[in-house]
């Protein structure tokens, strides 16, 4: 046994020291030093602003100024009458998306890959991608002369067929198929990019080997292709998940109107309203550290639970 140990510790190449390493690595650890430095000062430094939402924040005092109050805007946000409105909404439009939007770019991406014609393939790629280039702005702008009452071609087309005009960008019934149809519709394309990439990363000789054995395009997909990709897809899943309650902003706020509200009142929405336009700046600082901690929960859970079932995880 001694004699099998000193053979394998002999197998073994030494590990160099530290500063031995660095000095034969440093061109390398030169490249990441601008992303660790960006990472730290835009991302970490800024982070001391998180004391906010535990002071009454006065901009002439400053942050270290300010008086500490504990929880008080926390216990103030969720004593409000709204909170469990803006959360419910939150939570429900955040799933939606996620549940409905997360598959469309892995079936585009399976579809294409399949595609007889190279030519036809490129161009449905070229058309995919090309919306999520669209501003949100311009984006719901379309919706609003598109799905317009009076003048909007849908209704129009709806009025031909016989039946009655509908306030699609007025109404709560249809807030939230608005809100996530048109996602889907902007960002399918793009989101679909990092599959094409997996997709073109599987040994060709599993596809000639399903081939001979007369395995159908639908068994190819299954046997092959989606175990291939799985790994790839649980990551973005994950990462997905881990934004659950962090809804877009601007979209919501431009969909939004006095109609809509009781259900396009969202913690971002609500968040900018209390804090840019009411300058309550500590409230709106505890608002967002509660949205934070959620998706962070959100986030660690989801990535043990995968890393336990699939052996795919984060870290």
């Amino acid at each position: 046994m001694k004699k099998r140990k000193e053979a394998a510790k002999a197998i073994m190449p030494k590990k160099q020291p530290f500063g031995a390493y660095m000095k034969g690595h440093y061109d390398l650890y030169l490249l990441l030093l601008p992303a660790v430095l960006y990472v730290a000062i835009f991302m970490y430094v800024p982070m001391y602003g998180v004391l906010m939402a535990f002071q009454d924040y006065s901009p002439a005092r400053g942050i270290m100024g300010s008086t500490f109050v504990g929880l008080k805007h926390f216990e103030k946000f969720f004593s409000t009458y709204m909170a469990k409105q803006i959360i419910t909404n939150t939570v429900v439009l955040s799933a939606y998306s996620l549940i409905v939007s997360f598959p469309f770019p892995v079936i585009l991406a399976l579809m294409l890959n399949y595609c007889v014609s190279k030519r036809f393939g490129k161009v449905v790629q070229t058309v995919t991608y090309m919306p999520y280039f669209i501003s949100v702005m311009v984006l719901v702008g379309m919706m609003n002369i598109f799905f317009s009452t009076n003048y909007g071609v849908v209704n129009m087309v709806l009025k031909a067929l016989g039946m009655e005009a509908y306030t699609f960008m007025s109404s709560e019934a249809s807030f939230r198929h608005m809100y996530v149809w048109s996602g889907i519709w902007q960002g399918m394309g793009y989101s679909s990019v990092i599959y094409f990439a997996a997709l073109a990363g599987i040994d060709p000789t599993l596809y000639e080997a399903a081939e001979l054995d007369g395995a159908s395009k639908l068994q190819r997909i299954l046997y092959i292709d989606l175990p291939s990709i799985m790994p790839t897809v649980i990551i973005m899943l994950i990462m997905s998940a881990g934004n659950l309650m962090s809804v877009g902003f601007e979209k919501a706020y431009l969909m939004q109107n006095d109609r809509n509200s009781g259900v396009s009142e969202i913690l971002s929405t609500y968040v900018y309203k209390v804090g840019l336009i009411d300058a309550r700046y500590s409230f709106s600082a505890a608002i967002n550290l509660f949205n934070s901690a959620i998706n962070f929960v959100i986030l660690i859970t989801i990535n043990k639970i995968s890393g336990k079932l699939s052996e795919t995880s984060l870290w």
